[in-house]
């Protein structure tokens, strides 16, 4: 009678099988592919691995919110930047600038908030007490902007040291801007484009209604809205302002 081969066959491939498993024969496992990162659409991978997160910023913030930390180049800032976006925009409005704070000794967070903003700015605070910084700047664009001139006024888990406001509105929705100028005495730079209407006209009025202890007024030309300005020729100038009015150093 002819023996069947067929039980033969079956462990040759089951012996096959194990040594593709096996990979080169050292008996590593094959590597596990890399971790995911969110880079929200503007930032490189290397950066999104290194400081992108998800800030608690409670529920009338959101709850739940996309930022972006980095420190200082030099390490160890002692003062931090705090970025508010524009209406339906995003952190990555200001990713451009980054690396210019940076270098300046300043550190970075800039988050996504559709809810109160004044709510993320105090968890953004929060967040940078436990990295050692002592002082905050916020700088805003159009909404974030109006937001920014509002929390100034409120009890803050960090003092703030400067108010950058770009294209803020006297008012939108929850941030009356307007009136928290009269009663902000934070160091104050307004600034927006001359034919960006009606918003040069309220970086105007704002300017003349601040009793900040040291304001500015500067107003471009163009007609960029928000954060653009910062690469439309204001940014030597804030980073000027904060130089002197919020230094790194603390």
């Amino acid at each position: 009678m002819k023996r069947s081969t067929l039980p033969v066959a079956l462990a040759a491939t089951a012996l096959l099988l194990t040594a593709c498993s096996s990979g080169s024969g050292s008996g590593e496992a094959a590597a596990s592919p890399s971790p995911s990162v969110n880079t929200y659409g503007c930032l490189t991978r290397d950066q999104a691995a290194k400081g992108a997160f998800t800030l608690d910023g409670g529920t009338a913030a959101g709850n739940y919110l996309d930022a972006y930390y980095r420190d200082s180049d030099a390490g160890h800032a002692k003062v931090g930047v705090i970025f508010s976006h524009q209406a339906d925009g995003s952190l990555c409005e200001w990713a451009p600038d980054f690396d210019r704070f940076t270098g300046a000794g300043y550190a970075i967070l800039a988050l996504t908030c559709s809810g109160d903003v004044t709510e993320a700015i105090k968890a953004a605070e929060r967040y940078y007490q436990g990295k050692g910084v002592t002082q905050v700047v916020l700088v805003g664009a159009s909404k974030g902007a109006a937001a920014s001139l509002v929390a100034a006024k409120l009890d803050n888990p960090l003092p703030v040291k400067a108010v950058v406001s770009l294209s803020s509105p006297e008012a939108y929705s929850l941030f009356n801007a307007a009136l928290a100028v009269t009663v902000v005495k934070t160091p104050t730079y307004f600034a927006a484009e001359k034919l960006d209407s009606p918003f040069a006209d309220d970086a105007q009025a704002l300017y003349d209604a601040s009793v900040a202890e040291d304001k500015q007024l500067k107003i471009y030309p163009g007609s960029n809205h928000g954060a653009p300005l910062l690469q439309d020729g204001a940014l030597p100038d804030v980073l000027g302002y904060l130089a002197e009015h919020a230094p790194a150093g603390g």
